[in-house]
């Protein structure tokens, strides 16, 4: 493991890049030139791509975001990326082409300023038990295999109806039932031995104080403005900045 000595650390989330928003994919492009370039370690923790349908479809349109990642990586920054529940099928060859290492879906790592476990975060929204079901479904591996199987316009398809069903099913939930639950964060930390938790997905961009010392620190949304958090051994900062119009 690289020293966290005078290390530099950056964590991104929730990007949902698309080709109706080349906004989004400019910011981040901006973003890997500017800040990214400049620390030892990127976290993309999920949810980068609006949707993923497989490595062999790659859209044309985010080319560029991968040649980007891996002009990083050629440089020396290391990469690494947490599956979200809209790009869980990012397997191999997509590590192979930006120079990412995938991670599980939880796993504890050596901050500047200490340990910290990492994220995506919906496996923490267990109040909404209708998701959970539905993300063990798309999580089991005979399921992807099967989908991956499918012809390209097959899982364009696909895609695009649970997309819609999501949509629909989410209209009618509360919000509080789509955060996350208190106690699978205090459970989540404690079975990993941390006072800190990063994750993304709820688009709720915060830093928790739980009490007894413990965090979770919430990464945010790229729309109108995108988020990323800054950690040195000095701490973490979440920091936000305006992202121009979609033209």
């Amino acid at each position: 493991m690289t020293s966290t000595n005078n290390m530099r650390c950056l964590f991104i989330s929730d990007l949902h890049l698309q080709a109706s928003r080349p906004d989004l994919t400019r910011a981040l492009l901006d973003f890997l030139d500017d800040q990214a370039s400049q620390c030892q370690q990127l976290y993309i923790l999920g949810d980068l791509f609006e949707a993923w349908i497989g490595d062999d479809a790659i859209p044309a349109d985010q080319q560029p975001v991968l040649e980007a990642l891996k002009k990083l990586s050629d440089q020396g920054v290391e990469l690494f990326f947490q599956h979200g529940n809209r790009d869980f099928l990012i397997q191999q060859k997509f590590a192979e082409l930006t120079g990412c290492t995938l991670l599980p879906e939880a796993i504890t790592v050596e901050l500047p300023a200490g340990p910290a476990l990492l994220m995506h975060g919906d496996q923490l929204c267990t109040d909404d038990h209708e998701y959970m079901q539905f993300r063990q479904l798309l999580r089991n591996p005979q399921w992807q295999t099967d989908f991956l199987s499918k012809t390209l316009a097959e899982r364009l398809d696909i895609a695009q109806q649970l997309r819609a069903a999501s949509q629909s099913k989410n209209a009618e939930k509360s919000m509080a039932i789509m955060d996350v639950n208190q106690q699978a964060v205090t459970q989540a930390m404690h079975n990993a031995n941390v006072n800190l938790l990063i994750h993304g997905h709820t688009h709720r961009p915060a830093t928790h104080e739980l009490g007894h010392g413990l965090r979770r620190i919430v990464l945010g949304d790229w729309d109108t403005e995108g988020w990323f958090l800054d950690c040195t051994e000095t701490g973490e900062e979440l920091i936000s900045f305006a992202i121009s119009g979609n033209e």
